[in-house]
C-alpha cells in the first residue's frame, strides 16, 4: 500500500482506486478496530463507487490496518486523526473531496469537515446522538474503561460487557494491535463538535439496530444541511445492508447544491 509520514512521523497507509476524469475523489475512512479493507473493500462500497465511476480512497487510521501503531495515547483522537485526512488529501494534491466516515471515522470526517473546506460532500454512518450529547462516539453504550480493559486483558473471560466483547472478539480475529487500540480508546473525542459551521451537505446513514447509532436525527438536526437514511442492521452488520451502499452512491451523485431524498 502506499504511504507517507505524517506531521508525528507516524506512517498512515492508503489505497487509491481510480475513476473518471472531473468527479471529485471519495475519501472513505474506517471504524474502529477496522480497517479501510474490512471497512470498505469486503463490503463492497468501493466496487460500488467505482462502477458508478467515482475516483475513490480508503486511508488506514493510525492504530489499525497497515498504517503506524505507536502505545502512546497521546498520539491518537479523532482530531489527530482528522490531521491525518487533511495530510492525504495534501498528498494526493485533491481540490475537492467527498468524505465519508463510519463510527469513529464519521466522528474523523466531522471534524475534519469543520476545519478543511475541501470538503464537497459528507457522509456519516454508525454515529447519532452521542455526536451532540458526547462529543463523538457514544460513551454512554460504550464506556471507555470497559473496553480498555477488554482489550488489554489476557483473560479475555473477565469480559463481561456485551458490546466489549464483541470488540475485543474482531480485535483478536483482524490481528489487530490490542495495545494501540486501547491507546485510541483513551484518547477518542469528547469535547463539542462544531456541527453548526459544516458547509457540506451532509448524509447521516444509521442501522435501525445500531445502538452507537441512537436517534441519529438528533445529529441529522444540528447539521445545517443534512438528510437522514435508515438501514437494517446492528453497528457492525449496517455496514454490509444491501441498502447501504447505494444510499452512499446516490448521494455523492447528486449535484452540489441539489436536494437529495432522505
Amino acid at each position: 500500500m502506499p504511504q507517507f509520514h505524517a506531521d508525528d512521523g507516524t506512517v498512515i497507509a492508503y489505497k487509491v482506486w481510480e475513476g473518471e476524469p472531473g468527479l471529485p475523489l471519495v475519501l472513505l475512512h474506517h471504524g474502529f478496530i477496522a480497517s479501510g479493507l474490512t471497512n470498505w473493500e469486503l463490503p463492497g462500497v468501493v466496487s460500488a463507487l467505482t462502477a458508478a465511476g467515482r475516483r475513490v480512497a480508503t486511508v488506514d487510521a493510525r492504530g489499525h490496518g497497515a498504517s503506524g501503531k505507536p502505545h502512546d495515547p497521546a498520539r491518537y483522537g479523532e482530531t489527530r486523526m482528522a490531521r491525518d485526512v487533511t495530510a492525504l488529501i495534501d498528498v494526493l494534491g485533491e481540490p475537492r473531496f467527498d468524505l465519508v466516515g463510519y463510527s469513529m471515522g464519521a466522528v474523523v470526517a466531522l471534524i475534519t469537515a469543520t476545519r478543511d473546506p475541501r470538503v464537497r460532500r459528507l457522509v456519516v454512518g454508525g454515529v447519532g446522538a452521542g455526536v451532540v450529547e458526547c462529543g463523538g462516539v457514544d460513551t454512554r453504550v460504550m464506556d471507555g474503561a470497559v473496553l480498555r480493559h477488554a482489550l488489554l486483558t489476557d483473560d479475555p473471560g473477565s469480559i463481561t460487557d456485551g458490546a466489549a466483547v464483541a470488540f475485543r472478539a474482531f480485535a483478536d480475529a483482524s490481528g489487530g494491535d490490542r495495545r494501540a487500540l486501547a491507546a485510541q480508546a483513551a484518547a477518542v473525542h469528547a469535547e463539542p463538535i462544531a456541527l453548526s459551521g459544516i458547509a457540506a451537505e451532509t448524509l447521516v446513514v444509521a442501522g435501525r439496530d445500531d445502538h452507537l447509532a441512537a436517534r441519529p436525527e438528533v445529529l441529522a438536526a444540528a447539521l445545517p444541511r443534512a438528510v437522514l437514511r435508515r438501514v437494517h442492521g446492528d453497528h457492525l452488520g449496517a455496514l454490509r445492508d444491501p441498502a447501504f451502499a447505494p444510499a452512499l452512491v446516490e448521494f455523492l451523485a447528486v449535484p452540489e447544491g441539489a436536494a437529495a431524498g432522505a
